[in-house]
C-alpha cells in the first residue's frame, strides 16, 4: 500500500506528540501502574486524533481505516506499550460497534465526547472464565421496563479503573449463543458496578480492571443496534482491532532491533564487540527480515480491508505473526544485552514484558490458528 502525503502528515503529528507528551513520562507512569488517561486522550482529542475514521457529523474526521493504522504504528514509538493499548482500545475497540450502528442520539450522547477526549471508553467482553471464548460469557442484560439490570463480571478490562463508559456484550435473550448477545453503553457511574486493580507482569502503565454488575440498571436506549447482534458486531470489528494491534507493533520491534545493533556494537566480550560475532549480526539481520514480512502482511490486509473486502484470514496471520514475532525479537534482543537486558528498568526487558500480552489479548495464538484451520478446511471432521 502507497502511503499518501496525509497519511505521513498523520504519522509526523503522532510521532512528535509520542516524543513530546509520552515517552518524557513513560518512567513515571511505569512506576506508578497507570497513567493520566483523562489528560493524555484529552490532548488527543484537541489533536483530531481520536476519531480518525468516524463520521464528521459526530466529531470525527472521515477518513478510513488506514489513517488508524498509520496512527498505530506511529504509536509505535512510545517507549512502553501500555500507554498505546489503552489509546487503541479507546479508539479502535471500544467505539467501532457503536460508531457504525448505534442511534443518532446514542452517538451525540457518547461518540462525541469520546472523540474529544471528554470521557475515556473500555471495553466488556473477556470475563473470569474466558477471554478468547465470546460465545461463552455469563453477563446478563435483562429487560426490566424501559431499562436493562445487568448482572455478571467482566476481566482483563484495558481502561477500566478509570473509564468513564463501557461497551458492553451481554446476553440478553435464551436464543442460541451466537444470537443471544447485546453491545450496551453501561455509563460506569452508574449504581452497582465496583471495579477491582488487576496486577500484570508487563504493560504496568496501563490501568486494567475487574468490573463487576450487580443489578445495574441501564436504559435500554443505551442498545448498540439490534438486540442480539452483539456477537456478530464483535467478530466484526475483531478484523480491526488485530489489524490494528499488528500495525502496532512494527515501529516497536524496528526501534528495539536498532537499540540492540547500537549496544552490541559498543559493548565488548573476549576483545571484540558482540556485534562482530556472525551469529548475533545474522540474528539481527534475520529478525529484521521478519519484521519486513510482517509489514508487507499488515499493510497488504489493510489495503483489501478498506477495499471492502473480508480479511479475516489476513488479519488472523497478521495478528499471530505479531505476536510470535514479538517474542522472538525481545527474547533475542534481551539476550544480547546481558545482564543489563535482565534489569527491570531496561527498555528491552520492558518490551519482553509488554509484548507478551500480543499471543493472549484479541484472540490468543491457538484461536488465530484456529480460525485459520477453518478457513483453510484442515479441521479435523467431527467424529473422526
Amino acid at each position: 500500500m502507497i502511503l499518501t502525503a496525509e497519511h505521513r502528515a498523520l504519522a509526523d503529528t503522532v510521532l512528535r506528540f509520542v516524543d513530546k507528551e509520552l515517552n518524557p513520562h513513560v518512567p513515571a507512569w511505569e512506576a506508578a501502574e497507570e497513567f493520566p488517561s483523562h489528560a493524555v486522550f484529552k490532548a488527543l482529542g484537541n489533536l483530531g486524533l481520536l476519531g480518525l475514521k468516524y463520521p464528521e457529523e459526530f466529531g470525527g474526521a472521515g477518513l478510513d481505516f488506514s489513517y488508524s493504522a498509520v496512527m498505530a504504528d506511529a504509536l509505535g514509538a512510545c517507549t512502553c506499550g501500555g500507554v498505546p493499548m489503552a489509546i487503541g482500545v479507546h479508539t479502535d475497540m471500544a467505539t467501532p460497534a457503536l460508531a457504525r450502528f448505534g442511534s443518532d442520539d446514542l452517538r451525540r450522547e457518547w461518540l462525541v465526547p469520546t472523540i474529544a477526549g471528554d470521557v475515556v471508553s473500555c471495553l466488556g467482553v473477556s470475563e473470569p472464565g474466558g477471554g478468547s471464548d465470546v460465545a461463552a460469557i455469563r453477563t446478563t442484560a435483562t429487560k426490566d421496563g424501559d431499562d436493562y439490570l445487568i448482572n455478571g463480571s467482566k476481566m482483563w478490562i484495558t481502561n477500566g479503573l478509570k473509564a468513564d463508559w463501557c461497551c458492553l456484550l451481554a446476553n440478553t435473550s435464551d436464543a442460541p449463543p451466537h444470537k443471544n448477545k447485546s453491545l450496551i453503553v453501561v455509563p460506569l457511574d452508574a449504581a452497582g458496578i465496583t471495579r477491582q486493580k488487576i496486577r500484570k507482569i508487563g504493560m504496568m502503565s496501563s490501568d486494567t480492571a475487574q468490573l463487576f454488575f450487580d443489578n445495574v440498571r441501564v436504559p435500554r436506549r443505551n442498545l448498540i443496534g439490534q438486540e442480539g447482534m452483539g456477537f456478530a458486531f464483535q467478530m466484526m470489528q475483531f478484523q480491526e482491532e488485530r489489524l490494528w494491534g499488528a500495525a502496532s507493533s512494527l515501529r516497536s520491534l524496528d526501534r528495539l532491533i536498532d537499540k540492540t545493533i547500537a549496544y552490541t556494537r559498543e559493548r565488548k566480550a573476549f576483545g571484540k564487540s558482540i556485534l562482530d560475532n556472525q551469529v548475533v549480526h545474522f540474528r539481527l539481520a534475520e529478525l529484521r527480515t521478519e519484521v519486513e514480512a510482517l509489514r508487507a502482511l499488515t499493510w497488504r490486509a489493510i489495503e483489501l480491508y478498506i477495499s471492502g473486502k473480508d480479511v479475516t484470514r489476513l488479519a488472523s496471520m497478521a495478528k499471530l505473526k505479531a505476536g510470535r514475532l514479538s517474542r522472538e525479537v525481545t527474547d533475542s534482543c534481551l539476550q544480547y544485552w546481558g545482564g543489563m537486558g535482565y534489569t527491570w528498568d531496561n527498555e528491552i526487558s520492558q518490551a519482553w514484558r509488554d509484548s507478551r500480552l500480543i499471543s493472549i489479548g484479541g484472540g490468543a495464538d491457538e484461536v488465530m490458528l484456529g480460525i485459520l484451520c477453518k478457513l483453510e478446511g484442515t479441521l479435523p471432521k467431527v467424529g473422526h
